[in-house]
Order: structure tokens, then C-alpha cells, then sequence
């Protein structure tokens, strides 16, 4: 079965500006430079829960654990830590349509 990758965290806010400009122009591209690609995101409209969800999908389960296996991603995902808070990651086994994990409630 295949596997996603998915994401849970805030966004702190006095970062929004630079998250945005960081996702856009760095993470998300070099994420995909090693196999992952962005299939969802999604933001959280009501409750206490982290704000975004990003889910991540590669061509096989091989790739996806190369992917986060490595200096690449160690790289992007630390610098992704400067702007947000709350964060989970989770590698599950892949469903269609919308799919997320309980993180622990933020209080």
C-alpha cells in the first residue's frame, strides 16, 4: 500500500510573511527536487488544532523514505522550524481523498 507523508503546525504569527515566502519559493520547490510532491494543504478553521496540514506524495514508498532520509530534507525542514511551532510529522499509508492524523490538542 502506498505511503503520504503528513504535516500538522502553526504558523507563528509574527513569521506569516516569511513562512509564505519561504514555502513558496524554498521549501516547496526543493522538496520536489527529492521526490516529494504537495498533493494537499489544507488550514484549520475551527478548533485547537494545528492551523496547516500539508500532505506529500512520491512516485514509490522508496523514494518517500530516501526523500526523508536526507540531507535535503533535514536541511528544509529545520529551516521550516524558524516559522512555525506545533510541529508533527507522519508517514501513513495513503488513502483517497481527505486524510489527516489526531496531533496531540494545542492548548
Amino acid at each position: 500500500m502506498a505511503l503520504k507523508l503528513l504535516l500538522a503546525y502553526n504558523v507563528r504569527e509574527h513569521r506569516a510573511e516569511d513562512y509564505y515566502r519561504f514555502v513558496q519559493t524554498e521549501f516547496l520547490p526543493r522538496a520536489q527536487a527529492i521526490g516529494l510532491v504537495m498533493t494537499e494543504g489544507w488550514q484549520t478553521a475551527y478548533g485547537h488544532y494545528p492551523s496547516r496540514l500539508l500532505a506529500f506524495a512520491s512516485q514509490t514508498d522508496e523514494q518517500l523514505r530516501v526523500a526523508l532520509a536526507s540531507d535535503e530534507w533535514d536541511s528544509i525542514e529545520t529551516k521550516l522550524g524558524e516559522f512555525i511551532t506545533d510541529y508533527e510529522k507522519r508517514v501513513v499509508y495513503a488513502r483517497p481523498n481527505f486524510q489527516f492524523f489526531k496531533p496531540e490538542p494545542q492548548r
